[in-house]
């Protein structure tokens, strides 16, 4: 499949590597030359723009023609001209069993709110943050003693990119992507968390 995919740093060149070994034509958008992504994308010789200093990714940042459209570890906004371009889907990862704490810090108010379950989503994308369509969902416990980082290294991270590469996978065997409705309901939201200054 042809796929666009929009994202940064550690999650994004794991995904890109997922995608790659399963023999997609990848389109890369990162946020920098020094990015991760950025790097993995220019080694293997995928196309890349980087869309330094922007929010938001423009129309001409990925061509025309795409099956899928894959955001890991995307800061910037995928407006729907964007996210057109994409036949069957275009599609984010989130590290929390949406509608449960949409937004930047999921991760963070997980542990804040000490919740014993966590979880991470793969959603349609929309002008909305975090409200398409459910594609995939996955669990885990959160240990006593995690942190944000170590919740995020040791179980939602892996489950991101495992759960991505499934969805993708079943794109291309089926031309089909499950988008099952928030209930909005049970909305709960994960603004970002000021730290404190010493």
């Amino acid at each position: 499949m042809k796929i666009g995919l929009i994202g940064s740093r550690f999650f994004g060149a794991e995904m890109f590597e997922l995608l790659r070994e399963r023999g997609h034509e990848i389109h890369v958008v990162a946020p920098d030359a020094e990015d991760r992504l950025a790097q993995a994308a220019q080694a293997a010789g995928a196309p890349l723009v980087l869309h330094t200093g922007r929010r938001r990714i423009k129309a001409e940042d990925l061509p025309d023609g795409l099956d899928v459209i894959v955001a890991a570890h995307s800061h910037a906004m995928i407006p729907l001209d964007v996210r057109e371009k994409a036949r069957v889907a275009a599609l984010g990862y989130h590290p929390s069993l949406l509608p449960r704490w949409r937004g930047i810090a999921a991760v963070e108010w997980t542990i804040k709110e000490r919740d014993p379950i966590a979880g991470g989503s793969v959603y349609h994308l929309t002008d909305e943050m975090d409200a398409g369509g459910i594609a995939a969902q996955d669990w885990c416990f959160v240990l006593p003693d995690d942190d944000a980082g170590s919740l995020w290294r040791r179980e939602l991270a892996p489950m991101g990119l495992r759960l991505l590469a499934q969805v993708v996978d079943e794109i291309a065997e089926t031309g089909k992507c499950a988008a099952a409705e928030q209930d909005e309901r049970l909305v709960t939201l994960a603004p970002m968390i000021k730290k404190d200054v010493a």
